[in-house]
């Protein structure tokens, strides 16, 4: 795909995000309501989506190498991370938060649809396999962790537990165990039709929950995660991927993607659970969301 079309991919993407904003401003809508689609979301259309990309694709096993590039960006990003918080002062709920949105991206929301654009349905995949056994479950069990260390909070977690409950794990890991057992058309269809509703729906409650008043006061340390999660990461998943992937252009260009999306909507929901300090979340998922059009098209002419 050209950049042009690329563009236009991420354009879109932003459109829906420009309709929640609408129907929040208008009072149609307010930021609770974010709440029960975020819940059909996670619950029905994003493992509809999983499985059936997943059930239809070939399986290959270089896919592996994807999300195990993803796990070392996000080890590299908690560990730079946690040195930045230190060296900009910053400390409990404040701290959490910083180290994880610099470090976890919007790999499904983001990433599936531009990975597509990008490779088409092998992209996808590739997309699937990086973000569910990469970045998603580096957030559930190390995220967790970190978020609990930092909160504000009397929450206790279980990482393991937390992974295997998770939706989309649980639709990627019955889309293998099935994968020679054939589905009828009607099913597929039905799943199609359940998948397409993912970009409209998290972009949409992306647009009811965005607060831009609150970048004004977090502006410079907002700064920061940007360049970290925009640019830092994703080059070293281009030195990962070129010294790794055996010249596959196209897993290259996915593990860039998926480390360089923008910071990750269920650090919002982790940070209203463990009381970080979710002012600052949410001008990092801005300000990363808004660099991210410039970022990603940038990174993909890098690549070739």
């Amino acid at each position: 795909m050209d950049i042009g079309g690329l563009l236009i991919v991420i354009g879109s993407v932003l459109g829906f995000v420009a309709v929640g904003v609408v129907l929040r401003v208008t009072g149609l809508l307010s930021a609770d309501d974010a709440r029960p689609l975020n819940t059909v979301l996670l619950w029905v259309a994003l493992p509809a989506l999983i499985f059936n990309a997943v059930h239809a694709s070939p399986l290959d096993p270089s896919l592996a190498m994807l999300p195990a590039i993803g796990w070392v960006v996000a080890l590299v990003g908690l560990v730079a991370s946690w040195a930045l918080a230190r060296l900009l002062k910053l400390e409990g709920p404040t701290a959490g938060a910083f180290i994880m949105v610099c470090t976890f991206g919007n790999t499904a929301y983001v990433g599936y649809p531009v990975a597509q654009a990008l490779v088409g349905d092998a992209g996808l995949v590739r997309a699937i396999f990086s973000d569910v056994f990469g970045n998603t479950a580096a957030v559930i069990s190390l995220g967790t962790l970190v978020a609990s260390r930092y909160g504000a909070h009397d929450v206790k977690v279980n990482p393991l537990k937390e992974i295997v409950t998770f939706p989309p794990f649980i639709a990627l890991a019955a889309a293998l165990i099935l994968h020679s057992v054939p589905v009828t058309d009607a099913l597929n269809s039905w799943l199609a039709a359940l998948g397409k509703l993912v970009v409209p729906m998290i972009m949409i409650s992306v647009g009811l929950t965005l607060k831009p008043r609150a970048l004004r006061g977090h502006l410079a340390h907002a700064s920061v995660v940007a360049a970290m999660k925009l640019v830092v990461l994703p080059l070293l998943a281009f030195a990962l991927g070129s010294l790794l992937l055996g010249g596959d252009v196209a897993s290259l260009r996915i593990a860039v993607l998926e480390a360089g999306v923008p910071t990750m909507m269920l650090i919002m929901i982790m940070g209203l659970r463990f009381k970080l300090d979710t002012d600052f979340i949410a001008s990092a998922i801005l300000l990363t969301m808004v660099g991210a059009v410039v970022s990603i098209p940038l990174l993909q002419l890098l690549i070739g």
